[in-house]
């Protein structure tokens, strides 16, 4: 009997443990309301290693090549190590040309995959024009397709008579004195084995002045993982049905005292009606009603113009400058949260001063 008690005894300390949990878990479900939202962009994971190379081309083209140079068959640690692992070694050897500021913004550009674009843009371009099947990287001399090393010679033999490619300002092209020579244009994976071969022949010919390096990236097996974007100004609205009497009185009041709460701001748009109510006191009514006027357009939130789009990087930080160090914070936050709304300041002061330049002449 005493075995069987213990067995009775332990079955039912199981069944109350896994009926606890259970519970403990569906409280923990439903105390959640958060919600989580994913950006995918149309096209898949780009490498981490080009989209640094990428960071590297923006700070000079030198560094470009320099990087290049230190990490030419780099992805094959990839096969070996973790993410994270071979994320810090891109970093090591990006820390070999930037300072720790930099290093610094190079990991804001991977958290938010600002060089993805990028590598898309030369993947496109490869793709028109097209790759030859089956080659993990080729070379394009003067419309003339190879992926064979060994046949590079024999293309630039009569590169001259045929038409030259033209060439977009984000090509990556290998430092030299002379630019009349023929260009050859490579499509390769940095740190592949393979680009690693032809890099070798085609950065000698272009020291040689024999030709014009051109290297483009192009990915021949794209990951199969979606590239998350990182996104800002969501917003989930949810609207409820319920139908709800109230009293249109109360409604009107509740208005009218919003409105007049609102006009008690100091600042809108740019005015400080405080202080324009002060200097022009037998104005007061018409400033209140222009600044009403200001408060209500305020929610509406239509198009911009082409011209009140000019400039607007520049008077957003002239504006944060001009202000004292304690409110920049708060005026920085204040724009880039409301910038449509702001943008709108610029064009209510050129009116105003057109309107008063009209009334003096």
């Amino acid at each position: 009997m005493a075995p069987a008690k213990a067995t009775n005894v332990v079955q039912l300390l199981l069944g109350s443990t896994a009926l606890w949990l259970s519970q403990l878990g569906v409280r923990t479900v439903a105390a959640s309301k958060s919600v989580t939202a994913h950006l995918a962009a149309k096209w898949p994971e780009t490498p981490l290693l080009l989209e640094a190379s990428e960071f590297m081309a923006e700070e000079s083209n030198e560094k470009f090549w320099q990087f290049l140079e230190t990490v030419q068959e780099l992805a094959i640690y990839k096969q070996t190590e973790s993410d994270y692992s071979y994320y810090n070694l891109i970093l090591k050897k990006a820390g070999q040309f930037l300072d720790n500021l930099h290093i610094n913004l190079l990991k804001f550009a991977f958290s938010i995959r600002a060089y993805s674009p990028a590598i898309q843009m030369f993947q496109q371009i490869a793709a028109d024009e097209p790759p030859p099947d089956g080659c993990n990287a080729f070379v394009v001399i003067h419309k003339k397709h190879t992926c064979k090393i060994n046949e590079i010679k024999k293309l630039l033999k009569k590169a001259a008579s045929r038409t030259r490619p033209y060439l977009f300002k984000g090509d990556h092209k290998f430092p030299t004195n002379k630019e009349n020579l023929p260009v050859v244009i490579l499509y390769a994976e940095m740190g592949t084995r393979t680009f690693s071969a032809f890099h070798k022949v085609l950065s000698a010919k272009a020291q040689n002045e024999e030709i014009l390096y051109v290297l483009r990236h192009y990915i021949q097996k794209p990951s199969s993982r979606k590239m998350y974007l990182s996104g800002y100004g969501v917003e989930l609205a949810i609207k409820s049905t319920e139908y709800t009497a109230l009293d249109d009185t109360q409604v009107t009041t509740v208005t009218n005292t919003t409105v007049e709460d609102e006009t008690e701001a100091n600042e809108v748009q740019g005015f400080l009606f405080g202080k324009l109510k002060e200097i022009y006191s037998d104005l007061r009514d018409n400033l209140t009603a222009f600044q009403k006027y200001l408060i209500e357009s305020n929610k509406q939130m239509t198009p911009l113009k082409v011209w009140e789009l000019q400039d607007l990087s520049f008077q957003a930080a002239s504006q944060i400058m001009s202000t004292p160090v304690y409110d920049a914070i708060k005026l920085m936050k204040d724009i880039s949260q409301n910038f449509p709304i702001k943008a709108r300041l610029r064009m209510n002061i050129l009116i105003c001063l057109f309107q008063n330049l009209r009334s003096q002449h």
